[in-house]
Parts: C-alpha cells; sequence; structure tokens
C-alpha cells in the first residue's frame, strides 16, 4: 500500500534551501518515492493555512521504504541543511490500498 510524505514548509534560507532540495530529491527516488506536490502554496477552503507555508507530498512504495528513506544516510545531509533552510512539519501517512480505489 503506498504511503505519503507530507510536509508542511516554510523557507528561512531560500539558498540553503535549494540546496536541500536538491539532496533530498536524488534521495528520494533511491528509495522508491516520488513528488506529488512539490512548493504548492495551498487555498484553504476551510479553516486556516499560514500564507508563508508551502505544501510538500511524496508517495512512496510503503511506510517501511518512506522511513528507510528518513532515516538513511543519503538523506542525512540533506535532513541537517534542513535545520537552518526550512522551519517544517513532517508526517507519514498510508494511502488507500488498492482494492479501495
Amino acid at each position: 500500500m503506498p504511503a505519503y510524505v507530507i510536509s508542511e514548509v516554510e523557507v528561512l534560507d531560500e539558498q540553503l534551501a535549494n540546496r536541500y532540495r536538491t539532496l533530498a530529491e536524488a534521495s528520494i527516488r533511491l528509495y522508491g518515492g516520488r513528488y506529488i506536490i512539490r512548493g504548492a502554496m495551498p487555498e484553504a477552503a476551510e479553516g486556516t493555512w499560514t500564507s508563508s507555508r508551502g505544501l510538500v507530498v511524496v508517495e512512496f512504495p510503503d511506510r517501511e521504504r518512506a522511513r528507510q528513506w528518513y532515516t538513511s544516510p543519503e538523506y542525512e545531509e540533506a535532513l541537517q541543511l534542513r535545520e537552518t533552510a526550512l522551519e517544517r512539519r513532517l508526517l507519514f501517512v498510508d494511502g488507500l490500498p488498492e482494492e479501495l480505489l
């Protein structure tokens, strides 16, 4: 069953954020992930959304693969950059099984 990494992101340093994106994308591909949404500025139909925060959604084959990516040595450098490049909230969530789609 697919799993998604959903991230609410605010860029703190654009130059570092660009480097982070490059490293993150390469590591995501290594673990079978693909971007579904990247840096979109959502429109809140209900509730509130901070206008300075973008949305990123990455699909992985399953939650275990998403966790492997997040703790991988390939993502480690990007994760270190993230500390000063971005402020974010990151979530792992399972998608629906094929038979329910």
